[in-house]
């Protein structure tokens, strides 16, 4: 059985259609949350933030449809640099 103490969180974005309601961003109060509009002109937000293991993706996958929203794209991305490693 593989030890997953030391493993660093992966960071996922998830791109949801709409604009996120202020009154739903503490639900995902780890990520970083931008309201834009696609090349369609229409709503989108998207979700940029750490998943610690695959159980918390789904976690955060079932967050949405409890929450009733459309996912668009769910995608892993490198670690942005101000993110990682952050020693006070």
């Amino acid at each position: 059985m593989t030890s997953h103490n030391n493993v660093k969180s992966s960071f996922y974005q998830i791109r949801i259609k709409g604009h996120l309601s202020e009154k739903w961003v503490q639900w995902f109060d780890e990520f970083e949350i931008v309201r834009e509009f696609n090349q369609d002109g229409l709503p989108v937000t998207t979700l940029t933030g750490p998943v610690a293991d695959r159980a918390s993706l789904y976690g955060l996958i079932m967050k949405a449809r409890d929450l009733g929203l459309t996912l668009i794209s769910v995608i892993e991305v490198p670690a942005q640099a101000n993110q990682i490693d952050r020693k006070e």
